[in-house]
């Protein structure tokens, strides 16, 4: 009887995990960018000089395509500090500090990646155990009605 409801469990987990875990490709991004407040900010080869205070800062850097959430990086390091620009609105632009300098970088849009923080997915983990509970209490319970 086991071996019969393998299959579904099999299927189910593996649903779960492409839930979870959207399509991450090993390609390289097509231009240089940081993400602010869930807005996608292309880098540019301007630098500015009028600065104005911090707002942010770089949170998850990589190199690799993926999907990722937070004040996100493929190109700078976290840490690295983002600021208004003086008469420039941050919906706009923002400044990125880079070397000591402040490069200019332009608001392209919404940031398309995963915008699932670390508590959604404790959150989707623990809908994922309630219903693998009740998945195996389910087969139990037809297993038992079974041998009746």
């Amino acid at each position: 009887m086991r071996g019969k409801y393998l299959p579904i469990f099999i299927t189910f987990m593996a649903l779960m995990i492409l839930f979870l875990y959207p399509n991450n490709t090993l390609a390289k991004w097509a231009y240089k960018f940081v993400v602010f407040n869930d807005y996608t900010y292309v880098i540019s080869d301007e630098y500015v000089t009028e600065i104005g205070r911090e707002i942010g800062s770089v949170t998850k850097y990589s190199d690799v395509e993926g999907n990722y959430y937070g004040n996100f990086s493929n190109v700078y390091e976290r840490g690295t500090k983002y600021y208004s620009i003086k008469g420039v609105s941050t919906k706009k632009a923002i400044a990125v500090e880079a070397d000591g300098k402040y490069i200019k970088a332009i608001r392209k849009g919404e940031y398309a990646g995963w915008k699932y923080s670390p508590f959604n997915l404790i959150v989707a983990g623990i809908v994922f155990l309630i219903m693998l509970g009740a998945l195996i209490f389910l087969v139990q319970k037809k297993m038992k009605r079974n041998k009746s």
